[in-house]
């Protein structure tokens, strides 16, 4: 939690914190700012000292609005800088950070550098502000043990935010699986009014207003994916593909609140009208699996203790797993669990073994997500839900929604 930001500096002999780039969807800057309409900003935080946001002409009113310490870069005026500089903005920019980052204090020791920014550019710029001031070090946070860190258990207002979210995911795949069933089906395809076939593009069409209008964003898009498709885990579906009875859907579904907050992540597995015997015995595996790693959770333990749980079972069921061969492209192919917040993916995982912080604990918010993959086949199957940690210690799911693989169509087929 953010309450922890200046003990996580001070284990990790850091000194100060510097995010860049734009307000929105630029998680680290959301985090420290709560956001805003902040077209580039930076937030410095030196250790043990408040936070200030550097901010333009501009956007001040914005920036006033975070209720931070705020400071406009025109108090150090652009052309006494390319005087300064004689004529070289790149250095006349580093003289403005040079001026800041004295004036805060902050001359020795490490700052961990966080955002979004054109890495060319910032690169350059780094280089630059680092010969202006020898005496600190920038540095990112390769083993997550600050910001990401404290990111990895939410409190209650996080919590909260998190669980609505989660609602909007389910209105969604409800409106979805409302919206698959009430077509009418000519020759095992999903028709239409007008005749035509309904595509995968059009679902996703839909899935975006819905998302739209219940005040959430789709940044990263959604996965639906059918058939072929659904047995590559990332393959987020092809827009001219029909919607056919009988074949198995992937629907993983990541949206967030407007301005870049925080996500949701969900995924359900569905055919249309009815499975195939081969198909239905793949989805009760990964059912049961999931059941099996749910039942099992406890509290101050590392989520690969789960990974490996899963590779366990799947392999006893007879299918290849990134355990035993790390390159298969059939069978279970990925990691069971990550963290979810402000980012879709962050800590924990259940890829970090050896991080002694990568634990479950009150507060952690995180996915459980078997799933086996045939391409070749024609089908895959993944379940998706998203759970939290309580004060209390224990586990629970955010939202409810069925996994029945099976959606009954309303209508006969022609």
């Amino acid at each position: 939690m953010k309450s922890e930001l200046d003990r996580l500096m001070k284990e990790n002999d850091v000194t100060g914190i510097w995010v860049t780039g734009p307000g929105q969807h630029n998680p680290a800057m959301v985090y420290l700012t709560g956001g805003g309409h902040l077209t580039q900003a930076d937030a410095i935080k030196p250790q043990g000292k408040e936070l200030l946001l550097c901010h333009s002409s501009m956007e001040r009113e914005e920036a006033m609005r975070t209720g931070l310490k705020t400071l406009n870069y025109n108090i150090y005026p652009l052309k006494d800088r390319l005087i300064a500089a004689v004529g070289d903005r790149l250095q006349a920019q580093a003289l403005l950070y040079k001026q800041i980052f004295e004036d805060l204090g902050l001359t020795t020791g490490k700052v961990l550098v966080y955002g979004l920014v054109e890495a060319g550019i910032f690169h350059s710029l780094l280089k630059s502000v680092q010969a202006l001031l020898p005496g600190l070090s920038f540095e990112g946070d390769v083993e997550e043990n600050v910001i990401s860190q404290a990111t990895a258990t939410k409190g209650p207002e996080e919590i909260e935010r998190i669980r609505q979210m989660g609602k909007i995911v389910v209105t969604v795949v409800s409106r979805v699986a409302d919206f698959l069933t009430g077509h009418k089906v000519m020759d095992e395809v999903l028709v239409k009014s007008d005749g035509s076939p309904l595509t995968i593009g059009d679902v996703k069409a839909n899935i975006n207003l819905w998302l739209s209008e219940l005040g959430a964003e789709n940044p990263e898009g959604t996965i639906f994916a059918i058939g072929r498709d659904g047995g590559i885990p990332h393959s987020t579906g092809t827009a001219s593909d029909l919607l056919r009875l009988g074949q198995t859907i992937v629907f993983d579904i990541f949206p967030c609140e407007k301005g870049g907050g925080y996500f949701y992540d969900f995924t359900r597995t569905w055919c249309l009208g009815y499975a195939p015997q081969e198909t239905q015995a793949l989805y009760d595996q990964v059912k049961s699996v999931y059941e099996q790693v749910v039942s099992q959770l406890e509290t101050n333990r590392n989520p690969s203790i789960y990974q490996d749980l899963v590779c366990e079972l799947f392999e006893e069921m007879g299918h290849a797993t990134v355990k035993s061969n790390p390159a298969t492209e059939t069978g279970y192919v990925h990691g069971l669990a990550h963290g979810v917040g402000l980012n879709i993916h962050e800590k924990p995982w259940s890829s970090r073994k050896d991080d002694p912080n990568n634990l479950l604990v009150p507060g952690s918010v995180f996915t459980i997500e078997p799933g086996l993959y045939y391409p070749d086949q024609g089908m895959g199957v993944r379940l998706e839900d998203t759970y939290y940690v309580t004060p209390e210690g224990q586990f629970e799911r955010f939202v409810d929604y069925p996994m029945e693989l099976v959606l009954p169509m309303k209508n006969e087929r022609g």
